[in-house]
């Protein structure tokens, strides 16, 4: 491509009339620059704190389109921020000045049944993935929510509802197309790139654009046995042990999380609801539904609920889809830490704080973690120590700009005390709002594994092409 494009120091990309227009030659897809329509649409994100300008976005169409993308912000010099989902709360998949590659239109989902496999390309949602899957009673693996893309949470790890049971979404990754940085494509996999392979499957976005994933998928639903039950939230303090002690009993089948949340006064809300402080318990069961239902009938006979959701979410769709609202419209920063054990010190103040929470959108959800996924030795994958059985995460979220910042402040301070409690370390990179260059996160993620990876790092990008993420930098 013979395009001349002007770029600064900074990375930052302006373009004359003549130079934009044979660009659009170029890509199949289209392209945006500031002031053009669809300009502002493509530039957003998920988390509304995220307000940047990107000097040029490209809405690629297929692999063509990232090939001569990734070229075009090498040989230019450009900051390059790769978005597929836009979930990402540190917003990842957005830059200020310098190029977007956007995914979102490269979304296909195929599913093979025989072989239980799905392909799916990069920018689809993990909603899409189930919504083929689901037709022949499949699933992989994926988040807590339906709108987070396939790409961001894989390449991070992949936490959600049943990682307990058939690990991480990048546990079950079989093989990836990766576009290094040299614009080369690849194929990642145990037997092809296998030290890309290793890399990829839990170490962010620092080493290509994969534009296709092949997974391993499991027999789940489409009906399965669940819990969605609401509680007053002062009753946390005596409810969150007794849900700790089920979780831990509970086998590998389970996957579940507490949580403290607030209910608008929404008139579509159950009355018992509206408005209210809640203390929720949600779980789900792996497997067959007559199978689970007794233990998760525990679940929801735990304490004297205001409302009992589980019935209203007939099927695991609705269940993945059924928290998108907690993470819809808001202006976020979050953090998290795992614990050795979520003592009851720990839990006491986990109660405490999720009393004072600054703003009715601020979530405190603690996910149990071990099954499957604590099988998997540390170094196996990039994604680290798996070893801690409870995840504490802190989300903050307002739907008032002007609470922000306290927000933000508090999330942190939260978390620094949460630090001090006995055996609390490291972080999860899919709960971080902290910048792409936050070196001191990036070592708590990856620990033992930062150094492996740097190595790699400096194989596949040792020009730090791909650096607007948790950033791993060459060795």
């Amino acid at each position: 491509m013979s395009a001349s494009v002007t770029a600064v120091p900074t990375g930052t990309v302006a373009f004359s009339d003549e130079e934009l227009a044979e660009l659009q030659m170029v890509f199949r897809g289209p392209i945006y620059v500031p002031g053009d329509a669809g300009y502002e649409d493509s530039r957003a994100v998920e988390n509304l704190a995220i307000d940047r300008h990107p000097g040029l976005i490209i809405r690629c169409s297929g692999e063509a389109d990232v090939i001569d993308g990734v070229n075009l912000a090498r040989e230019h010099g450009l900051l390059l921020a790769v978005r597929c989902g836009g979930h990402h709360v540190a917003g990842h998949g957005t830059v200020d000045g310098g190029l977007v590659l956007d995914l979102r239109d490269i979304n296909g989902v195929w599913v093979d049944p025989a072989n239980k496999t799905v392909r799916v390309q990069g920018g689809a949602t993990w909603g899409q993935v189930d919504r083929e899957a689901q037709v022949f009673g499949l699933a992989v693996p994926g988040g807590v929510v339906s709108t987070t893309g396939v790409g961001g949470l894989t390449l991070g790890g992949g936490i959600g509802w049943l990682h307990r049971k058939h690990g991480l979404s990048c546990d079950n990754l079989i093989s990836a197309q990766v576009v290094l940085a040299s614009g080369e494509l690849v194929t990642a996999s145990a037997d092809e790139h296998p030290d890309l392979f290793w890399a990829i499957r839990g170490g962010g976005g620092n080493f290509g654009v994969v534009v296709d994933f092949v997974f391993q998928a499991h027999e789940v639903g489409p009906e399965v046995a669940l819990a969605a039950v609401f509680h007053d939230a002062a009753a946390g303090a005596e409810l969150m042990p007794q849900w700790r002690d089920l979780a831990l009993r509970a086998g590998d089948e389970v996957t579940t999380r507490a949580l403290y949340w607030s209910l608008p006064p929404a008139p579509d809300l159950p009355p018992p609801v509206q408005g209210k402080d809640v203390f929720i318990v949600a779980a789900m069961y792996a497997g067959d539904k007559a199978d689970g239902q007794g233990i998760i009938d525990e679940f929801r006979n735990l304490g004297d609920p205001l409302f009992d959701m589980s019935d209203h979410l007939p099927n695991y769709r609705a269940f993945q889809a059924g928290f998108d609202p907690l993470v819809t419209n808001l202006y976020s920063y979050w953090k998290s830490t795992y614990l050795d054990e979520l003592t009851d010190d720990a839990i006491a103040f986990i109660h405490e704080r999720a009393m004072a929470r600054p703003d009715p959108s601020v979530l405190i959800h603690v996910p149990i973690m071990g099954g499957t996924t604590a099988a998997v030795p540390a170094d196996a994958t990039a994604f680290g120590d798996r070893s801690a059985p409870f995840m504490l995460s802190f989300d903050g979220g307002t739907y008032d700009s002007g609470k922000y910042d306290e927000v933000r402040n508090w999330v942190r301070d939260t978390i620094k005390e949460a630090g001090r409690l006995p055996g609390a370390g490291g972080a999860y990179l899919g709960f971080s709002g902290d910048d792409a260059g936050d070196e001191q996160v990036v070592r708590e993620q990856f620990g033992g594994n930062l150094e492996r990876l740097k190595a790699v790092k400096a194989q596949y990008d040792p020009g730090n092409l791909f650096r607007v993420n948790n950033n791993i930098t060459p060795d």
